[in-house]
């Protein structure tokens, strides 16, 4: 059996590359396993605990093991409070790994949104490569230059630790970075001793956030379009400024949330006339009727919050997008990525496989 651990910075789409060498690898004919030691458990504002990473490898895989096993460990912002630093939680993580790994001839391991969490009791995603005897591969959001910087301090910290490093992933590119990823990124990376995996375009379907993860980070109440959540949020606009001024940002930005005081009935109107996913309203202040009006009559959800509006927009920082076993076209897009883009072919040799 071989192991391969995916690990990388936040909102890379370490998920969907594991889904998708995943899907390619089941149907090459092997049997493929998930794991994800360390979950960062962190609970929006409506008490849940996004993620659900090991639900959906579980469905799309057929795995029999229950949803906790493939991933053992919960760890929240304070978790120090939680863990006994002499407790062997090393031990259940490899335990849990031995329970769904068995029968596998590849086991794929996910590791937690950031690669240092749990470091201070020894749990971080370098020592657990290493523990587990895992190769890895690093997938990276590809947001501008500072991410070739990211690239290779990950690959040479990697190294300096005696880690078998397969390559890079440049993840969640956008368009006008892809020809830089390319004919820079690429080559530098290469100089520097280390390969290049893939280089994946973003796609809106699998990188930008539901209105309803919104909804369910900010604990908001929906107050009309309850039945068009799953809208895209590709960008936030914050309405804090005057009329004349805004009409520019929301003609420029399609696929939006725009939030805003439930007072500013102007710009929220002016906000509806434009391609717009969803209102934020901000402070509990209960919105005019004429708002919800238009709302409902372009379908464009409406939330209420009583956070103020820079704590909303901390929060909406915090959001990514989750694809759930539902999801059938984030499913075969994972699986599309990892074929056009990704060279599945060297990390089935270099596991010798």
């Amino acid at each position: 059996m071989k192991n391969l651990f995916i690990m990388g910075n936040p909102a890379s789409g370490k998920t969907a590359v594991a889904l998708g060498l995943a899907l390619k690898f089941k149907d090459k004919g092997y049997q493929v396993g998930y794991f994800k030691p360390v979950d960062s458990g962190r609970k929006s504002a409506s008490g849940k605990i996004p993620g659900g990473d090991a639900v959906l490898m579980k469905h799309v895989l057929s795995l029999e093991a229950p949803a906790g096993q493939f991933s053992p460990v919960i760890a929240g912002p304070s978790y120090l409070s939680k863990f006994d630093r002499h407790a062997n939680v090393m031990e259940e993580i490899k335990a849990a790994y031995a329970e769904v790994s068995r029968n596998c001839d590849i086991m794929l391991i996910e590791g937690a949104v950031y690669p240092y969490v749990l470091a201070a009791i020894g749990l971080d995603a370098v020592t657990l490569a290493r523990e587990l005897d895992a190769r890895v591969l690093v997938v990276l959001k590809t947001e501008d230059d500072h991410t070739l910087d990211l690239a290779i301090f990950y690959n040479r910290y990697l190294a300096a630790q005696h880690v078998n490093t397969l390559g890079t992933v440049f993840s969640n590119v956008p368009r006008p970075l892809l020809a830089k990823a390319e004919g820079v990124f690429r080559p530098a990376l290469e100089e520097a001793g280390f390969k290049t995996v893939g280089i994946i375009p973003s796609r809106p379907e699998i990188s930008a956030p539901t209105v309803g993860e919104f909804q369910e980070a900010l604990g908001g109440e929906i107050l009309v379009g309850q039945e068009n959540m799953d809208r895209l949020v590709e960008d936030v606009v914050v309405g804090a400024m005057t009329m004349e001024s805004a009409l520019t940002y929301l003609r420029r930005a399609a696929n939006k949330a725009v939030v805003l005081g439930g007072d500013r009935a102007d710009l929220a109107l002016a906000a509806l006339e434009t391609h717009t996913s969803v209102l934020i309203l901000t402070g509990g202040l209960y919105p005019d009727v004429k708002v919800l009006a238009r709302a409902s009559e372009k379908g464009v959800p409406v939330i209420l919050t009583y956070q103020d509006t820079y704590t909303v927009i901390e929060m909406l920082g915090q959001v990514s997008r989750h694809i759930k076993p539902t999801d059938k076209v984030g499913i075969t897009i994972a699986l599309e990525n990892v074929n056009q883009y990704c060279d599945w072919q060297y990390l089935l040799q270099a596991l010798e496989l």
